[in-house]
């Protein structure tokens, strides 16, 4: 019996909650199984864990409203975005009900003289951008998947872009979040900085669910460079490539994105993503933005950088249908490895994060461990900020097999937290890290403890996630 299994027999849904529920909601309250199936899994190997019911709220007012009759029951509470999170923090690990938020769609407000907006937590970073495609503005953070801007802060997601514009921490103006008790606040004004008192913007932004419901979020923009190139580019090894980001990074060169792939991962997004006209080697995705010069200036300096690193020539994509095509394909990296993986097996995707100084050698002892161990498992990183991630492909039902490939991540782990580097860079801790961040942080996690018990003293806000009260 699943974990949600056995809280529903424990404590199942009192009826008074389900009449309070679908009078508030009517039918976007289901307890039906198909649908509590498709919210009680995400995207890795973590077991499933359904939750006793779903709720699908359209305004901040409901979402309110589900959370306080929740919390008069002492019912759990799962915010849901789009399912897209890696590190299990949708699964309802003691049943409860699930807050989908994906029908909170709307763009509330885009001030182009501000360069700012406002939207509703499940609208999707291309939703935001398409919305935007007229005004000459984009939102840059780009972790991927097409995941709503709740989740992606709640998060403290990051990705491709990070090098150049930051992640979520620095691109969140304000929110306005549900306690759990039902009450509604905002953390700040859409003033671009303010000392007045503490920041619970960015107290919310990366808490995972565990101390509120984001429903709205504001969101700092930017102007559409004047031009854009992408180049694709392979070397003679994967330590060469590395110590080209190092180097372009130490540099200053203000690029927008650098991707880096080991020849395994390059084959799999190539293959998935029918691209034959690239070598398959190690390699790095890169991409620079800003005026026709600038944009030609940066470019130079990172060939003239890669050539001293032994790289072979670049393979330019200015054309915008062709960068699209190039980035998808890395997008699709996830699922490119999935498609390589026989049927028994699945994907861990790990996401240690270093200083850059310390990358190479990070990588490069992981990928000794990795080999000596005989599983398939390649490197994708965003590797200009230091974070990449390495995808162990393994049967996770074969109690071997398994052990195998957490005891890789484990000492992943503690490598990379040897460098002063973390566990996490941009998936979060979820239910799977929990024991990663009080070795990482130790006596904070207290003070974390302490922010959680006050602000839900009843532990209903997404339980069993980030923290162990």
């Amino acid at each position: 019996m699943s974990l949600a299994a056995e809280a529903a027999k424990e404590q199942p849904l009192p009826n008074t909650l389900k009449a309070a529920l679908t009078e508030l909601l009517g039918d976007r309250f289901t307890t039906a199984t198909s649908v509590r199936e498709h919210h009680g899994k995400g995207e890795a190997y973590h077991t499933a864990a359904l939750p006793d019911g779903v709720a699908y709220a359209n305004s901040t007012e409901e979402a309110a409203a589900v959370v306080k009759a929740c919390a008069g029951h002492g019912i759990p509470v799962i915010p849901y975005g789009t399912g897209t999170a890696l590190e299990g923090h949708t699964l309802a690990l003691r049943g409860g009900i699930t807050l989908d938020l994906s029908g909170m769609d709307q763009v509330i407000r885009v001030s182009p003289e501000d360069m700012d907006c406002t939207v509703q937590a499940g609208v999707t970073r291309n939703q935001l951008n398409e919305y935007l495609r007229d005004t000459g503005l984009f939102f840059p953070v780009d972790p991927g998947a097409d995941a709503s801007l709740g989740g992606m802060a709640a998060t403290r997601a990051s990705g491709t872009t990070t090098v150049r514009y930051g992640a979520m921490r620095e691109n969140v103006l304000a929110l306005t979040v549900v306690l759990a008790d039902g009450r509604v606040i905002q953390t700040a004004r859409r003033a671009r900085k303010s000392a007045a008192g503490y920041d619970l913007t960015r107290l919310f932004v990366g808490s995972e669910g565990t101390l509120g419901v984001i429903t709205e979020v504001t969101l700092r923009l930017y102007g559409i460079p004047e031009a854009t190139r992408a180049a694709v580019c392979s070397f003679p090894d994967l330590e060469a490539a590395v110590n080209t980001v190092i180097t372009v990074v130490q540099c200053g060169i203000p690029i927008a994105r650098c991707e880096l792939l080991d020849k395994t991962g390059m084959k799999m997004i190539c293959d998935y993503g029918k691209l034959d006209e690239y070598t398959i080697g190690d390699t790095l995705f890169m991409e620079f933005h800003g005026s026709e010069a600038g944009v030609a200036e940066q470019a130079e300096m990172v060939q003239a950088i890669a050539a001293d690193y032994g790289a072979g020539d670049f393979k330019w994509a200015t054309k915008l249908e062709d960068r699209n095509k190039l980035w998808e394909a890395r997008h699709n990296g996830h699922y490119a490895i999935l498609a390589t993986a026989k049927p028994d097996q699945h994907v861990m995707a790990t996401d240690v994060c270093v200083p850059v100084s310390r990358l190479a050698e990070c990588i490069m002892e992981t990928k000794a461990d990795i080999e000596a161990c005989g599983l398939v498992s390649p490197f994708i990183g965003h590797a200009g900020d230091g974070n990449f991630h390495m995808s162990i492909i393994a049967n996770y039902d074969d109690a071997a097999e398994n052990k195998l490939a957490h005891d890789i991540h484990d000492r992943l782990v503690h490598r990379a937290q040897d460098m002063e580097g973390t566990c996490t860079g941009e998936h979060g801790i979820g239910s799977g890290k929990i024991d990663y961040l009080e070795e990482e942080l130790g006596a904070a996690v207290e003070v974390m403890r302490a922010v959680k018990r006050a602000l839900d003293p009843g532990d209903i806000m997404n339980p069993g996630k980030m923290l162990r009260l």
